[in-house]
């Protein structure tokens, strides 16, 4: 089975079930500073998840960038992968465990679907602990679709519980279905340390609500399912590695071809490589335009790229500028169902390009600093060099080596904490952005959300029709936003903005929205990144009256009701976020 066929099929499934397609959300969240990218197919659908209406309805169903930088240590084993593709379906208020575990075990072993054998099922559900009792729903519906008690582990909150961060969030159990992936028949007891049973499915049920030492039960009850591709598309072509499917096997190739090695000898360096450089063309081809940088997603981006290129040099170091012809790779699996990766072809390959030249010209520099050193290298000094220069350890003791530099017997001790600390002092900097968030609907970031939609019309009034938003990062304190302009804005520029801003604030306009097609939405002439197919509803805010309004947008909320509510606007700061992307931030008073 292909990659396309699986996708279609499961979304196909999903609708014969009367469930409605969404498209992909960007792989850069909207509005939300607790996470750098879309983490799942739930990641976007927050606000309705909380209780919001959909446009779409209360059943639905997608195919989801996601990434994850969590797992990026654990790439170079046989499942593994920062970027990914995830097949989600979810019920808001509607269907519970029976139908969606149902639904679930329907899909994959149904010959008019998956056709997977029964026999290399398994499942595990939360076994209960002091706060919430044992899912036995999830349990007697497993058994009652003739699944062996052997087949199914009962396990505590670190395997089968979800929730959200923070205070009166919600939470609940979740069931995980795996696939025994060896020729040979399943053992009858299901072992979930057993390597070889992999998991491919996960439905989580959000019963409750997470308190602050307790959990009492919501009104709504949701379902999130998320199932890996890459997984599914290795175990229905009997693969027991997701870098043999098509989705990832060219790209080796490729590696092979340019270091001459194979890649039975070279595994795990070769999966880094594919992984990382997949994962930073899907970043650079995101309609939001993220470029390399030090921080934020720009940092993450400029890891992978250099990570990648530490491990293809460990392979080949004579080998340089090659991960044009990778991008490349990339582009042509995924351009037909990705659009926007041959769409910002250009900017990608001339960004990876910039990198690799800018992180050679690094590892010089770090080199010629190791030649300065007098006697042994220290952990110290190794972690100012990787401090200063993004030169990784790993290359100062492989140079070291070659030049018959002694490491000092502690190196590795202290090089770990001088990282340590420095990590420490990294998150205690950060820690005041990582609030709010999706599922914060304070009265604060309500406003700010509002006063965002202010801001790019204003923006587009005194700049030009060129503007259009990148991205936007909304706290209770303040709004970050992004958006296309070359140049730095003037002083009149700014005061003018926020003058546009602070006269619809004080004319007292009705905020409304109504439910519409993507293309009637763009024959009103609604701003908003058009990333949803056609005939996928969405919501269109407007600021205005329809004869004479100040703003109209696609978002999925929240807003205020009326702009005289929102206090004064007042710019902080604008500077530049990366290439051709300028920044504002900006707070309410009063």
């Amino acid at each position: 089975m292909t990659a396309k066929e699986l996708r279609d099929k499961y979304l196909s499934f999903f609708v014969t079930k009367d469930h409605s397609i969404l498209s992909s959300a960007s792989l850069i969240p909207e509005n939300d500073p607790t996470v750098l990218f879309t983490t799942a197919g739930m990641h976007p659908l927050v606000p309705y998840l909380l209780g919001q209406s959909h446009a779409s309805g209360n059943r639905l169903v997608n195919v989801q960038k996601c990434l994850r930088t969590g797992d990026i240590d654990e790439v170079g084993d046989n499942t593994h992968n920062t970027f990914f593709e995830m097949l989600g379906n979810w019920s808001l208020g509607d269907f519970f465990k029976e139908e969606s575990i149902k639904y679930s075990y329907e899909f994959l072993s149904s010959k008019e679907w998956l056709g997977l054998d029964k026999e290399k099922i398994a499942v595990s559900v939360f076994k209960g602990d002091d706060n919430v009792p044992f899912d036995e729903r999830s349990y007697e519906a497993w058994l009652n679709l003739g699944l062996k008690e052997e087949r199914i582990a009962k396990l505590d909150k670190k395997e089968n519980w979800w929730e959200l961060p923070g205070e009166n969030s919600p939470a609940g159990p979740d069931t995980e279905i795996f696939y025994w992936s060896k020729d040979e028949p399943a053992p009858l007891k299901f072992n979930p340390d057993d390597e070889a049973w992999i998991e491919i499915w996960n439905n989580v049920f959000m019963e409750y609500q997470k308190n602050s030492d307790s959990y009492s039960k919501l009104s709504q009850h949701n379902v999130d399912t998320g199932m890996g591709l890459e997984r599914t598309l290795a175990v229905l072509n009997n693969l027991n590695d997701v870098y043999k499917t098509e989705l990832l096997w060219p790209i080796i190739e490729k590696i092979q071809d340019l270091t001459g090695f194979n890649y039975k000898d070279k595994t795990k360096e070769m999966r880094i490589i594919a992984d990382h450089i997949r994962t930073a063309t899907f970043i650079l081809g995101d309609d939001k335009g993220v470029s390399p940088s030090n921080t934020d997603q720009g940092y993450v981006l400029r890891k992978l790229i250099r990570r990648a290129l530490r491990y293809m040099r460990q392979l080949n170091s004579d080998i340089d500028y090659t991960f044009k012809d990778l991008a490349r790779i990339v582009i042509n699996i995924y351009q037909d169902t990705y659009q926007e990766l041959k769409r910002n072809e250009n900017f990608i390959l001339k960004e990876i390009d910039k990198e690799e030249k800018k992180f050679l010209s690094t590892l010089e520099a770090g080199a010629k600093q190791i030649d300065n050193i007098k006697g042994e290298i220290t952990g110290e000094e190794a972690f100012n060099i990787f401090q200063t220069f993004g030169y990784p350890v790993e290359m100062t003791k492989e140079i070291a080596k070659e030049k018959n530099i002694k490491l000092a017997s502690d190196f590795d001790e202290n090089f770990k904490i001088a990282m340590t600390k420095h990590q420490e002092l990294s998150r205690t900097a950060s820690a005041g952005k990582f609030k709010g968030g999706l599922a914060d609907s304070s009265e604060e970031t309500t406003k700010l959300h509002t006063a965002a939609h202010l801001l790019l019309a204003a923006l587009r009034k005194v700049l030009g029709d060129h503007v259009e938003q990148r991205g936007s990062n909304i706290t209770p304190e303040r709004l970050r936003f992004d958006f296309s302009h070359p140049e730095k804005l003037t002083a009149e520029q700014k005061e003018e903005v926020e003058q546009l801003v602070n006269e619809v604030i004080a004319s007292d306009l009705p905020v409304s929205f109504k439910e519409m097609t993507l293309e009637e939405a763009r024959e009103k002439n609604a701003m908003g990144i058009f990333e949803s197919k056609y005939g996928e509803k969405v919501k269109v805010y407007q600021v205005g009256d329809d004869d004479n309004y100040f703003s109209r947008e696609i978002c999925g909320g929240p807003h205020i009701e009326n702009t005289g509510k929102l206090g004064k606007f007042k710019i902080k700061k604008e500077e530049s976020s990366s290439a051709g992307v300028r920044r504002i931030k900006a707070v309410l008073e009063g």
